[in-house]
């Protein structure tokens, strides 16, 4: 039985909602897709693009999972970065440095392409803040900054210090901040529901309320749901967090964090223009950070904090509502319209993981919080594997992941103590 969408911003402003037939019978294609996120819809454009015959199965709606609860972020931050490089160079020598710098902005680059090919309206905006929420992480955001700069970003970043902040924020919590004018936010379920429109239109072949029970290996390998069978020569599973197939070779290896967002109720133009003059998005530097930006119809959209138990939390506002009110005192006691979370797919080293379970069973998962633009890149390395272009798959299927045996239950207490450490190191620095 398939579950309606969450009660998140994101769904009730849907431009255009999917409605796709469940799966019944039995068809072949080329490549079979399992999840209608980001990663599936995206792997599923992309290849129809190259001429492949697709179908996506979906055991509930098109964006229904993470893609559709998220903060609409698209930043070049790569959580597992420096273990990215570390690992890379094992393959790519020096290299790594290049590979992993052209991954943080190559989903910037799809994305905008892709919006402007098939003409979806999502509410792309351009403009980020990373805030210094303490004066030690200034350091931090210095040497981003160099970076940047070293690699020809220079018209694309600025540095602020505390005195410049009034003119982007009204707060003072920061010590400082860099804009990024790449970076972007968006509507992500207006989004990724285009991109599935833009699939079919290309011969794709989406079904929803399709859930999934088996995947039967083989020269041919076969989905299965409860409704039908797709027998094709290559599957592509993209469920991340919320997918539990092939727990046998899967479990221990990615870990659900419940995110909390809440979305007010639409602020006046000139509380709006006082509070983010400039329509930016905005996080901190902190290890579990605030984010927010603001909504076409300016609502302030704020998110924050991770339970790593597994489980959702209880009371989303209660939760969230300090921190936004401590962020921007002019908005105490303002209405919340909207309060939902999402099942993030968290990694123990934060390297997205790209492999096999057979020799034609691919599968692409965790993002840990930056999925946006993460997605998309995994998207076109998983579609080039697809078709038999396997550079960029092997260089993520080669790094190493820790997998914790035992339960689901188990691993999230690793995660809860590890990020318990992490927010201990956070006073420390």
């Amino acid at each position: 039985m398939s579950e309606p969408r969450t009660g998140a911003y994101y769904t009730a402003t849907i431009k255009e909602d999917s409605n796709y037939p469940p799966l019944t019978g039995d068809i072949q294609v080329d490549v079979a897709i399992v999840g209608g996120g980001f990663t599936g819809v995206n792997t599923a454009l992309e290849l129809s693009e190259r001429g492949y015959k697709v179908a996506l199965v979906e055991a509930n709606r098109i964006g229904w999972g993470a893609t559709g609860r998220n903060g609409g972020q698209i930043t070049g931050s790569l959580s597992g970065d420096e273990a990215m490089r570390k690992q890379m160079r094992k393959t790519l020598g020096s290299e790594a440095e290049d590979f992993v710098w052209q991954l943080r902005w190559r989903g910037h680059d799809i994305i905008r392409n892709r919006v402007a090919k098939y003409d979806i309206d999502c509410d792309l905006k351009h403009g980020h803040l990373h805030a210094a929420y303490k004066p030690s992480h200034m350091k931090e955001l210095q040497a981003s900054y160099e970076e940047a700069l070293k690699r020809g970003m220079g018209d694309e970043v600025t540095l602020l210090e505390r005195e410049d902040i009034p003119d982007y924020l009204e707060t003072d919590i920061y010590h400082g901040a860099l804009y990024n004018r790449k970076n972007m936010h968006v509507h992500s379920l207006n989004l990724v529901l285009g991109e599935a429109r833009a699939a079919v239109q290309l011969g794709a072949q989406i079904f929803e309320q399709s859930k999934v029970i088996d995947i039967e290996h083989g020269e041919k390998p076969v989905v299965v749901t409860d409704g039908g069978r797709i027998t094709a020569n290559r599957v592509v599973l993209a469920g991340n967090a919320y997918h539990r197939l092939e727990r046998r070779k899967m479990s221990g290896k990615i870990f659900p964090a419940a995110g909390g967002i809440v979305a007010t109720a639409p602020l006046s133009d000139e509380v709006a223009q006082a509070i983010n003059p400039k329509d930016l998005a905005v996080y901190d530097c902190r290890f579990v950070l605030d984010y927010y930006r603001l909504t076409a119809d300016k609502r302030l959209l704020f998110g924050g904090g991770a339970n790593y138990s597994g489980r959702e939390s209880r009371d989303i506002e209660a939760e969230l509502r300090p921190a936004l009110e401590r962020t921007f005192p002019r908005l105490k006691g303002v209405d919340i319209d909207f309060a939902w979370s999402g099942m993030m797919g968290i990694v123990i080293n934060r390297i997205p993981q790209l492999g096999k379970l057979s020799e034609n069973v691919f599968y692409a998962q965790g993002y840990s919080g930056h999925g946006i633009a993460t997605s998309h890149i995994v998207s076109e390395v998983m579609a080039k594997a697809v078709d038999g272009h396997l550079q960029d798959f092997d260089t993520f299927a080669a790094c190493s992941h820790i997998r914790i045996p035992g339960s689901e239950w188990l691993g999230n207490q690793f995660l809860a103590i590890g990020m318990w450490y992490y927010r201990l190191m956070e006073t420390l620095r």
